[in-house]
């Protein structure tokens, strides 16, 4: 007996006039590609680039295929995930069985990612306890998402950082500047910003202006490694019902 095909990924970005964002959103695909070789990886994008997700879709339907996996580019549960990625999906060719998965945060890769970048930057181990961190996000009106940031600046700290103290480019406060003030205030040594966005554009170069007063600005998250096992580990908990309806 033959195992049952995987469901295609399709991962869905947001999209951006920057074209910096699809450079970045191609990469990470690439690199969970080359982690996954067995799995088909396709994107598709919400706004501004193509192609659009629901165009992914319709040529899937055409080609054959029936299992998806959705799978948003997101940190957090936002308007997104919550609204504009499933009206999307609602309006796919009807003979498509999609699946959405989760948001890729929170997760400790992520964090295990945010510090990848700071020692990348310049930081070492070493410099833990001396030096505040800004957890910099690109911000929402949705408190569910504000919460979860603050969850994971507390989790964060806990591991050995001198503080970590969220911030905001939209929607919310504070700022990045003002975090940057609030940890040179407490006595930290050094202060180092941690953007945690996945893809340079707008709100992520309000980040970077923000961070003027610190030390050390890390890269955006992009295809760090750690990113691309969580999108994997994204799929598979979003395919698990299935194989487990098939006994596989």
């Amino acid at each position: 007996m033959s195992a049952p095909v995987r469901p295609v990924l399709l991962v869905v970005a947001h999209g951006s006039r920057d074209p910096r964002h699809a450079a970045t959103v191609h990469a990470l695909v690439r690199r969970v590609r080359a982690l996954r070789p067995d799995v088909r990886v396709e994107t598709g994008f919400l706004d501004f680039n193509v192609p659009s997700v629901q165009g992914v879709l319709e040529s899937l339907e055409t080609e054959g295929v029936r299992d998806v996996v959705a799978l948003p580019l997101l940190l957090t549960r936002a308007f997104h995930a919550k609204a504009d990625i499933p009206a999307v999906l609602a309006s796919a060719p009807p003979r498509l069985r999609i699946r959405q998965a989760e948001v890729l945060g929170p997760s400790p890769l992520l964090l295990a990612a945010l510090e990848r970048r700071l020692y990348e930057a310049g930081l070492t181990p070493a410099d833990k306890s001396s030096t505040g961190v800004v957890l910099a996000s690109a911000g929402s009106s949705d408190p569910e998402a504000i919460a979860v940031i603050a969850d994971i600046a507390r989790e964060w700290r806990h591991t050995g950082w001198c503080a970590v103290r969220p911030a905001f480019a939209s929607a919310s406060l504070p700022r990045t500047e003002d975090a940057v003030r609030q940890l040179r205030a407490l006595g930290c040594a050094r202060v180092a910003v941690a953007p945690y966005v996945l893809a340079p554009g707008f709100l992520p170069d309000r980040i970077a202006r923000g961070a003027a007063g610190a030390d050390v600005l890390a890269d955006v998250l992009g295809p760090a490694p750690e990113v691309a096992r969580v999108l994997l580990e994204r799929y598979d908990a979003a395919r698990m019902p299935a194989l487990l309806a098939v006994g596989a």
